[in-house]
C-alpha cells in the first residue's frame, strides 16, 4: 500500500464533496489549491471560495496562486512533496504542475467521458436530452478532458430533472468515485485507457448569452429541455413583448403541456393563474420567472402584481 500525499485542487461546492470524501476516507491532504477570493454581491466584498471555508474548517493548508506557472507557486508546491494530485472544478493546469506528482495528477469530470468534453458537461447533457451520464477519472494531459481514463461511474438523467438536482447526485457519486481512484493508486492497482474518439462525440462549451437564449420557434421538447438545463444557474432567458414595452426575462421552473393549438410560436396566455407559452406542440407553463430588476417569483405571485397584454409575446 502506498503512502499517498495529496494535493487536492478546487473552487466550488461541487468539489467540496470530493474533498470532504477524500478526508473521511482517511487520506494524508497535504495543501490544497483553490482561487482567489473574489469580489461578489452589492457590496463587492471579497468571497472566499466553498473550497477554502471547508479546507479553513478542517485547518488544512491552503494555497491561492494567481498565476500558476509563477516560479513562487512552483516553490510551494514542491514544498508540499505530493505524490498524488487531485482536480475538481479547477482551472487549466500548466503541465509543470501537473506532470509534478509521482502518481500523477487525475481529474473529476462530470461526464460520461470522451462525451461532454468542456467547461459544462451537467448542463449540456440536460439540454440535449440525454437519459443517461455519470462521472469520470481521468490522468491530465496537454489537452482538455482528453486523458487516459480511469474509472466511470453512469447514472440515469430523470425525464423531468432540472441541474441543480443532476449537479447534486453526479456530485456525491463523483466523490466516491475520487476516493475509489485514490483506493487504487494507493493498491498499485490503476489500469488506465485511452479515450476512443468517434464521430457522435459532443461537447459541452461555456454558457454564454446566446446559447442560453430561448428560441421559441424550437420543439416543445427542445424548449423544455434547454430551460431545466439552465435551472436555476444561468437560467434561460428571453425578450418579453408586453405593452408596447420589451423586457429582458429569465425563466426557471418550468413544465410542458402536450397539446396541439394554432398560436403563433410566444403567444402568452393566461389561464386558471398559470402562465402559458405557446411553442410547437404544446405549451411551456412558466412557473417561475424572473423580471428584470426583480426577483425570482412563482408564477402566482407574480400575476397578483404584474398584467400581461392580451397580445404579449415571448421572443
Amino acid at each position: 500500500m502506498k503512502d499517498l500525499r495529496v494535493v487536492f485542487m478546487g473552487t466550488p461546492e461541487f468539489a467540496v464533496a470530493s474533498l470532504e470524501a477524500i478526508i473521511n476516507a482517511g487520506y494524508n491532504v497535504v495543501g490544497v489549491i483553490t482561487a482567489p477570493d473574489r469580489p461578489a454581491g452589492r457590496g463587492r466584498k471579497l468571497r472566499e471560495s466553498a473550497v477554502k471555508t471547508y479546507s479553513k474548517s478542517k485547518d488544512l493548508k491552503v494555497l491561492q496562486p494567481t498565476n500558476l506557472k509563477s516560479e513562487d507557486f512552483q516553490k510551494e508546491l514542491e514544498s508540499l512533496n505530493p505524490n498524488v494530485q487531485v482536480v475538481v472544478a479547477f482551472r487549466m493546469l500548466p503541465k509543470s504542475v501537473w506532470n509534478f506528482p509521482e502518481y500523477g495528477t487525475f481529474n473529476l469530470h462530470a461526464s460520461l467521458l470522451p462525451q461532454y468534453r468542456g467547461a459544462a458537461p451537467i448542463n449540456w447533457a440536460i439540454i440535449n436530452g440525454e437519459e443517461k451520464t455519470g462521472v469520470s477519472t481521468f490522468f491530465l494531459d496537454e489537452k482538455i478532458d482528453t486523458g487516459a481514463m480511469i474509472l466511470q461511474q453512469e447514472i440515469n438523467i430523470n425525464k423531468d430533472e432540472n441541474l441543480e438536482s443532476l449537479h447534486d447526485r453526479l456530485m456525491k457519486t463523483g466523490s466516491k468515485l475520487v476516493v475509489k481512484t485514490l483506493d487504487k493508486i494507493a493498491k498499485g492497482e490503476v489500469e488506465s485507457r485511452a479515450q476512443l474518439d468517434s464521430s457522435d462525440l459532443r461537447d459541452a462549451p461555456k454558457l454564454t448569452r446566446d446559447n442560453t437564449k430561448i428560441d421559441w420557434n424550437n420543439s416543445l421538447d427542445n424548449i423544455y429541455n434547454l430551460i431545466r438545463g439552465l435551472n436555476p444557474y444561468p437560467a434561460a432567458w428571453c425578450y418579453l413583448d408586453n405593452f408596447s414595452e420589451e423586457m429582458q426575462v429569465k425563466i426557471y421552473d418550468v413544465e410542458k403541456l402536450n397539446r396541439e393549438h394554432h398560436l403563433p410560436n410566444g403567444t402568452v396566455t393566461i389561464v386558471d393563474n398559470k402562465i402559458k407559452v405557446a411553442a410547437i406542440g404544446g405549451y411551456i407553463i412558466v412557473k417561475e420567472i424572473q423580471l428584470p430588476g426583480k426577483r425570482k417569483m412563482d408564477a402566482k405571485s407574480l400575476l397578483n402584481g404584474f398584467d400581461f397584454a392580451p397580445e404579449a409575446k415571448m421572443r
